[in-house]
């Protein structure tokens, strides 16, 4: 059963056996700590959104979020990300590097497929992921009335581009060790 919690209190109290023993524990202090700071955060946005529950409900998320990935990524890891470059070839350059990222291990766990088969294999995989992707992400945007004519657009100019980095990849990909060194 657990014991309220005062907003403007600087000693936090959980439960009646954690708070019955003294010293609440570091850990626990932390995670009441920033239960403490979400609810303070959620009331405040919760006054100022004139009764609007969704606002509520995304502050609240966001602020969970940020603390969530705090140690991987740092302060406000939700508000960066949504910093980042989204034009279509800025995308399509993070799609391209994720997606070709995985071809080291591709050849490592096919040992026995010759060079050549292996990078076709691959491409082919990666470009039915691609095609498969783009074309979840067209229907999701269609069924929710999205796809304007800029949308759209933008979508076929990542995809564009996506195709042309992948290819290009391959090329590099195929090219001797000797060569391909002597253009890095």
């Amino acid at each position: 059963m657990a014991n309220s919690v005062s907003l403007n209190s600087k000693t936090i109290s959980t439960d009646s056996r954690v708070a019955n023993q003294g010293e609440v524990p570091s850990a626990a202090r932390a995670k009441l700590q920033l239960n403490v700071s979400i609810m303070e955060a959620s009331a405040t946005i919760s006054i100022g959104a004139q009764g609007n529950p969704q606002a509520l409900l995304y502050r609240s998320a966001i602020t969970g979020i940020n603390e969530a990935l705090k140690a991987e990524l740092g302060e406000n890891a939700v508000q960066n990300a949504a910093k980042q470059d989204n034009s279509p070839e800025a995308t399509a350059n993070r799609i391209v590097s994720l997606a070709t990222g995985f071809f080291g291990a591709f050849k490592r766990q096919n040992p026995d497929m010759e060079d050549d088969a292996a990078l076709q294999k691959f491409m082919d995989t990666i470009k039915g992921g691609v095609e498969q992707g783009f074309k979840e992400a067209r229907d999701i945007l269609q069924g929710l009335n999205a796809l304007g004519s800029d949308v759209a657009a933008n979508i076929e100019k990542t995809y564009g581009f996506v195709m042309k980095g992948l290819d290009d990849f391959a090329t590099q990909a195929a090219k001797p060790k000797e060569e391909a060194e002597q253009t890095a």
